[in-house]
């Protein structure tokens, strides 16, 4: 892993960060006018949900600045998982913004009321949706680049808002133009469900990332193939794997020829390091070598006659 590499990948965290932030601004503004027209819980719950949004951003926003900072006395490894606290930290907000709709929505099942104002409020929801749009798929750019646990957690709140969206339009149509208020609460409630499934997801990846869970089966198996693809690495052992931020943690023990030198040894693995870092450019990599077979035993020259004298033989 090089500098520059990780340089570039907290660069299009933060870059990616910023407009998160900007947009969640953007649709709060949208969405207020839109309920003040419309007076749709659909679009009350898409609001609140958009404060949230802008909440869980600008954690995400401080904690990939945080996450980015260089490993200090007190955090040795770096302070990547500051990342996966942010997502918690949506998650839980998630949760939140889930049981405040879903509560607001069975009120309106048992007392509808009308939706007006139905084209501002069907205007204000595609602007969001296609502002919602551009957002996710900048974001994804920006983790292909760095793998950010944090902006991941973000894109799928954001995923699940655009595919709400399209379910409070729905609401709104229904509210306004089909005089069924039921169906704008219906909508709502909707939602909630939505919200409260994507916060458990990001709520399981932030854990396993802060429980140092285990990379994949089948990443453990890529670390394995690569490192085993010099035939003078005989065999692989002890790997342990976990993620910090966008950094993958890889330790590995390594078999070797016993009679290989310090600088064979040396090359071989750092050989092994790159073509693991051509396949996570972020990892962070240690590779022990264990000899493999006996030991050479190295002769000792005999001693001289000399030597071996009794301390009175010239006496």
């Amino acid at each position: 892993m090089t500098a520059s590499s990780l340089e570039d990948a907290h660069a299009a965290t933060r870059g990616v960060t910023r407009l998160s932030v900007a947009v969640a601004v953007a649709l709060i503004v949208l969405k207020t006018f839109a309920l003040g027209a419309s007076g749709s819980v659909s679009i009350l719950a898409s609001l609140a949900d958009s404060a949230l949004d802008l909440i869980a951003s600008l954690a995400t926003f401080f904690a990939v600045r945080w996450a980015a900072a260089p490993p200090d006395e007190d955090h040795r490894f770096g302070h990547g998982k500051g990342e996966a606290m942010a997502a918690l930290v949506q998650a839980g907000l998630v949760f939140a913004s889930a049981v405040f709709i879903g509560w607001e929505a069975i009120q309106r099942l048992f007392d509808p009321r009308p939706v007006t104002a139905g084209w501002a409020g069907v205007t204000v929801i595609a602007i969001s949706m296609a502002l919602t749009g551009w957002l996710i798929w900048q974001q994804g750019r920006a983790i292909r680049a760095s793998g950010s646990t944090a902006v991941s957690a973000d894109r799928a709140h954001y995923a699940s808002d655009l595919a709400a969206n399209v379910v409070v339009l729905i609401g709104v149509i229904s509210g306004a133009f089909l005089t069924a208020p039921g169906l704008d609460a219906a909508a709502g409630l909707v939602v909630a469900v939505w919200l409260f499934w994507g916060a458990t997801s990001v709520l399981k990846g932030a854990a396993d990332e802060l429980l140092d869970r285990t990379a994949s089966d089948s990443d453990r198996a890529s670390i394995t193939t690569a490192v085993l693809s010099d035939p003078r690495i005989s065999g692989v052992h002890r790997l342990r794997t976990r993620q910090a931020g966008p950094v993958l943690m890889i330790q590995m023990h390594v078999d070797m020829a016993a009679d290989l030198t310090l600088a064979q040894a040396h090359d071989i693995l750092e050989a092994a390091e790159n073509r693991l870092t051509a396949m996570w450019p972020h990892a962070d990599i240690m590779i022990h070598p264990d000899p493999r077979g006996p030991t050479p035993v190295v002769a000792k020259p005999p001693k001289k006659a000399a030597d071996t004298a009794s301390p009175g033989a010239d006496d």
